[in-house]
């Protein structure tokens, strides 16, 4: 099953003390990186989801964003160290009296006394809303991976139909590899007849098509290049992962038809060179966005 790399999933859950909303979207990347942006109050929770998400992923980037809100989420707390404020007032007493101050203890000089008073978050029914919360990440992951798949199956249609177009100009430079050798020779012999005559040398001339044919051999390349296309063929069937080997078999074909193109002394075999690099090109394109 051909994955694209590239989907967006949501998932919300309201409940009458709060309401949860998870959007995420992934775009194309060598590995699988996943971005998490919440409220901090959960960021304990970062790891697991991350390990959650990545469960349903092997590559791409993944942007997270949750939005948590509700009257219940969390609720500042003053907590007072009794104890440390008695020693406090205790020790200011003894101050007074020892040196003889004058004056009363005032609440505002209570209020500057340190690690008095505390703020603590008392975080509301946390248990509930953190279950609600991975179900909504999962959800929303579901929702993008049935995205790439959508996508993936546009892909793999597409590519099918341009590793088909590949293969139809292969079968075509191999019907006109053998004329390129035959227009040589013919070409070579019309030249020896313009400067020398009837007189012609026909060994030399068919040991100069020869080498000619030897160097302008493309049978291993077009052997190669049909065993490339059947990888791909394959290769696209498979459950697993493959955009990385597609990406290989690419840059295989590729380097096939480009020895093709140095190789070729002929214009119908330049040309389809150009029409399959121009096709190749857009393959690899499309290989880049699948995982």
């Amino acid at each position: 099953m051909v994955k694209s790399m590239t989907g967006f999933g949501r998932a919300e859950a309201r409940q009458e003390a709060y309401q949860i909303l998870v959007e995420m979207k992934s775009v194309n990347h060598r590995f699988c990186e996943i971005n998490i942006r919440m409220p901090k109050q959960f960021l304990a929770m970062e790891e697991k989801m991350k390990k959650a998400v990545g469960s349903y992923l092997q590559r791409g980037r993944v942007e997270i964003f949750i939005t948590i809100e509700g009257h219940d989420i969390h609720e500042n707390q003053l907590d007072v160290d009794w104890q440390l404020l008695s020693a406090y007032i205790d020790a200011l007493y003894k101050v007074k009296d020892r040196y003889q101050i004058s004056g009363s203890i005032e609440i505002n000089d209570i209020l500057k006394l340190e690690n008095v008073f505390t703020i603590k978050e008392a975080q509301a029914g946390m248990e509930a809303i953190e279950k609600s919360l991975l179900e909504q990440v999962l959800l929303a992951t579901e929702q993008l991976v049935s995205m790439r798949i959508l996508e993936g199956e546009q892909l793999k249609e597409d590519i099918i139909s341009h590793l088909t177009y590949i293969e139809n100009m292969a079968q075509q430079l191999q019907q006109f590899a053998p004329a390129v050798v035959v227009a040589y020779r013919n070409r070579l012999e019309k030249k020896m007849k313009e400067f020398i005559g009837s007189q012609i040398d026909e060994q030399r001339i068919m040991a100069e098509a020869a080498i000619f044919a030897d160097r302008a051999d493309i049978n291993e390349e077009l052997k190669r290049i049909h065993s490339h296309l059947g990888q791909f063929t394959q290769s696209l069937q498979s459950t697993a992962p493959v955009g990385r080997k597609l990406d290989f078999l690419v840059q295989e074909l590729n380097r096939e038809v480009n020895t093709i193109g140095s190789k070729a002394n002929d214009a119908k075999i330049a040309n389809l060179v150009v029409e399959m690099k121009a096709c190749l090109e857009k393959i690899k394109e499309q290989v880049q966005n699948i995982e």
